[in-house]
């Protein structure tokens, strides 16, 4: 069944959205230009009007697409792309924005929210600042629009047909076909920061165009300072969200990518990265316009500049440019063309303004003293400015190569080889700089310093830094010297902060975001420094043998074979790999893989053919039928220790059609490093394994023999009671074996087959008859590498027969790297978006005293205009 309606409702109200966003735009342009008080209220009633059934529109696409990907219509090509059956709920949440059209949806939900609280807020500025907004709207909605006009395409709408959007032969038969299925989600996005961190990203991206829209507004009213009060808090908020969306995305990559960290300098990473540099290094010359025109000038060529590079890197990442570049990068649905127009529009729309309005824009002619405090944010945006120039050029080579491609200009300039040695090592003395300046700033801000007390002032941080650092340096065995001094830099940062924070802050909150800021980055830097600086690879194979001569020199000597059951010694730990783990819906955490057995006519449905006992009870019993998530394949490493610690990690690997087996870490966490482990290599899966048959086994109870090098003792037999898949009546004869075999240090594993004896009904010459059929249960264990059947009993010899086959044990291929003091950097992360946090509200709150102040003078005018 087609559910033709909710997409038609969904095209008509991106058509909606679409069109009131061009009609708020030229509304809200109309309102500001207008003299006539009269004409303005009817302009901006329509504007306000206008751009809310545009918001409640937006709202309704976004309602509609979750209830359609919830409900699994498969009939619509983005909710088969994206999702599937056995997807758990919050994964489904993320389905919804995997693809393009559902971020772009996404972000422009974001805006509107982001707008209402604009026309609240933002009084006068509401006019021109909304115009703004509303212009981008109708970008942005045009990339979801999905019309064909004179031949070009204009969006790609999330609402098409999956029999109109690919040809299969099966929609010849059958129009109204309809998948069982989707082909489900990225494996690489099965993660739960996936779920939060893309929402929190594009509210990020979002924020970013308030300041930049409060600056064009400016330049069409010239006012050139009044700007930077209201918009100083969403500047603020935006530096704040976006770099914890950032951080989401790169504890995301740590817990999911098997690269070993949380940045690779990929291009994607590189393309959010630049932005945020930029406005930073914009909020930091916005707060001297408090006192002079110094770096008007620039903070709003910055500001301004980092909206455009959320342009340009959207651009970047989804017009196909980076698609050799970056695993991130998005394919390209033909908009790249659409994001460009999108791109170049608003960029000239502010090259024209800033040209125009140049000359008059007022600038200090004095320049800053070094003993100022306007002085040291101009050197610190100097700083976080180069930094981005650094990031971003490189980044853009694959669009320079392409742009000069269509000239039919042939490019050999190709981005950096190794990318994280070739950014570190820049970045990593801007970041140096930086700490410098950071803490060196704070002094000059909160006290007015000259050349009689300025060593009095920065002697105590100074000391304080030199023996701490001296400290580290002993009891952590630093010796490196590019590290020694990016150690000295983060400690100096964090000792001036904290100094600043106790003695001049005097503990008010309101006034203490900086410091707090700037304390969390410190920290950040001490925590990449420590984890990255000296992580160190645990699991050396120290065998001398080379697991696979096609493997790279890297991976024969940084990672371990362990077979499944056996302990293996590495650094303090004994290492023991426990087997293959499944979850389910209805088994809290992890269960054996083998005891289960999937169903061929549901590949998320298994029978149990061992019981599940969890803490000691019985959650799903021999024959039970229970849902599995079938593509995810988790593997136990037990960890134990010397001193008795033990723990066990499930890195997991994810079978997927399209990429091929994707394996992603596990991580233990203690307070002063974490133990990240991941799965490199696999043996055979049980379908494509080989077994080799043995001779037939004659043996009685007591009777031992020897397989696979084990040696094997007949236990005995019992009644079987539950057989997986069959149900055992009472005229049947069905018997367990039980073999035990010895594995050594007083272990032993038990085999058990099964054998049945059923009843059945055959045709014969004299009519029907009965007889017996036997059915045999093999018992398979690939830690031992034994298949056993019970083959046949022999009553009057008082002994059983046995088949038995042998294949190679279960085995996997595992790196372990422990990072010292990574949680340094999480705490610095959240002090990070504390302290912003802080300095958002409290410049929100300034703005919105300021907006009080200045209608009561109005008010007050209007009154005296009256006595007048």
């Amino acid at each position: 069944m087609i559910h033709s309606f909710i997409g038609d409702l969904g095209h008509i109200s991106i058509i909606v959205a679409f069109v009131t966003a061009i009609i708020a735009a030229i509304s809200y342009r109309l309102t500001a230009i207008e003299k006539n008080e009269v004409e303005k209220q009817r302009w901006k009633s329509l504007a306000r009007g206008s751009f809310t059934i545009h918001g409640i529109s937006v709202f309704s696409i976004v309602c509609i697409l979750f209830y359609m990907i919830f409900n699994h219509y498969y009939e619509y090509h983005y909710v088969w792309s994206h999702s599937s059956n056995n997807l758990p709920a919050y994964y489904i949440v993320s389905s919804f924005w995997e693809g393009q059209e559902g971020s772009f949806l996404v972000w422009s939900f974001w805006h509107v929210l982001i707008a209402f609280f604009i026309i609240r807020k933002s009084g006068d500025w509401e006019f021109d600042v909304m115009f703004i907004v509303a212009a981008v709207q109708a970008f942005l909605i045009s990339m979801v629009l999905g019309i064909t006009v004179f031949g070009s395409k204009i969006g790609s709408s999330p609402f098409i047909l999956l029999r109109d959007a690919i040809e299969a032969p099966v929609f010849a038969t059958n129009p109204n076909f309809v998948p069982e299925d989707g082909t489900g989600l990225n494996p690489l996005l099965q993660n739960i920061w996936m779920v939060i961190h893309p929402p929190t990203l594009f509210m990020g991206f979002a924020l970013t165009l308030v300041p930049f829209a409060f600056v064009i507004s400016a330049l069409l009213k010239k006012d050139y300072q009044g700007w930077v009060k209201p918009s100083m808090g969403w500047v603020i908020l935006a530096i704040s969200v976006l770099g914890i969306g950032i951080m989401m995305g790169a504890y995301w990559a740590y817990e999911t990518l098997n690269f070993g960290g949380y940045w690779n300098w990929d291009p994607v990473e590189n393309a959010v990265y630049v932005p945020w540099l930029i406005l930073v290094a914009g909020l930091h010359l916005m707060i001297i316009q408090h006192k002079s025109f110094a770096a008007l000038k620039t903070s709003m060529i910055l500001v301004v500049s980092a909206f455009i590079l959320i342009l340009y890197s959207t651009f970047l990442t989804r017009s196909g440019v980076l698609g050799e570049a970056s695993v991130h990068s998005f394919t390209d649905l033909g908009l790249s063309g659409q994001l460009l127009l999108y791109l170049i529009f608003f960029t000239a729309i502010a090259i024209v303004l800033f040209v125009g309005r140049w000359k008059s824009m007022p600038s200090d002619p004095e320049e800053a003293s070094a003993y100022s405090p306007e002085f040291w944010l101009f050197i610190g945006s100097t700083v976080l400015t180069l930094m981005s120039f650094q990031v971003l050029v490189p980044t853009s080579i694959p669009a320079w190569n392409a742009l000069l491609s269509n000239f039919g200009i042939e490019s050999n300039v190709a981005p950096p080889a190794d990318a994280v040695a070739f950014y570190t090592k820049f970045q990593l003395w801007f970041a140096v700089a930086l700490a410098l300046v950071s803490g060196t700033t704070q002094f000059f801000f909160w006290k007015r310093l000259n050349k009689e007390n300025i060593w009095s002032t920065l002697s105590v941080p100074y000391v304080a830094t030199m023996l701490i650092t001296a400290l580290i340096i002993i009891l952590g065995n630093v010796h490196q010297p590019t590290y020694i001094i990016l150690l000295t830099a983060a400690i100096f940062s964090l000792v001036a902060n904290t100094q600043v924070l106790i003695q001049y802050t005097k503990g008010k909150i309101a006034v203490s975001g900086g410091s707090v800021s700037h304390i969390g980055v410190a920290l950040m830097l001490l925590g990449i420094l420590s984890s990255s600086g000296y992580e160190q690879v645990i699991s050396l194979n120290t065998s001398g043998r080379i697991y696979n001569s096609e493997f790279p020199e890297e991976m024969n000597k940084e990672n371990v074979l362990l077979f499944r059951g056996h302990s293996k010694r590495m650094g303090k730990y004994y290492l023991t790999y426990k087997g293959p783990r499944l979850t389910s819906q209805d088994v809290p955490g992890y269960f054996n893989k083998d005891f289960v057995k999937q169903k061929a006519s549901d590949p998320y449905k298994a029978v149990v053919v061992e019981d599940i006992i969890v803490d000691g009870e019985t959650k799903a019993q021999v024959g039970d039928e229970i849902q599995i998530y079938n593509e995810n394949i988790y593997y136990e490493i037990e960890y134990k220790s010397d001193d008795g610690e033990m723990f066990s990690l499930f890195p997991r690997v994810q079978d997927n059609e399209d990429m091929g087996p994707i394996p992603s870490p596990d991580i233990a966490s203690f307070w002063n490093k974490d133990m990240y482990t991941h799965i490199t290599n696999l043996a055979v899966s049980d379908e494509e394994v080989e077994w080799t048959m043995q001779d037939p086994l004659k043996m009685s109870i007591g009777d031992t023999t020897y397989l696979n090098d084990y040696v094997v003792i007949f236990d005995g037999v019992k009644p079987l009671e539950k057989a997986p898949g069959y149900n055992i009546k009472p005229e049947d004869v069905a018997l367990q074996a039980t073999l035990r075999v010895l594995v050594g240090n007083n272990k032993s594993i038990d085999l058990k087959p099964s054998y049945i004896l059923t009843k059945v009904k055959r045709m014969g010459i004299d009519g029907v008859m009965e007889d017996w059929e036997a059915g045999m249960l093999p018992s398979t264990d690939r830690e031992l590498g034994l298949r056993v059947v019970l083959k046949e009993i022999l009553p009057k010899e008082n002994s059983f027969v046995f088949t038995a086959e042998t294949t190679q044990k279960d085995w996997v291929i595992m790196k372990a790297v422990e990072k010292p003091f990574i949680s340094i950097l999480w705490i610095g992360t959240i002090l990070l978006g504390i302290g912003t946090g802080i300095s958002s509200y409290r410049r929100f709150k300034e703005a919105k005293q300021k907006n009080k102040g200045s209608k009561n003078a109005i008010n007050s005018d209007k009154k005296e205009n009256v006595l007048v």
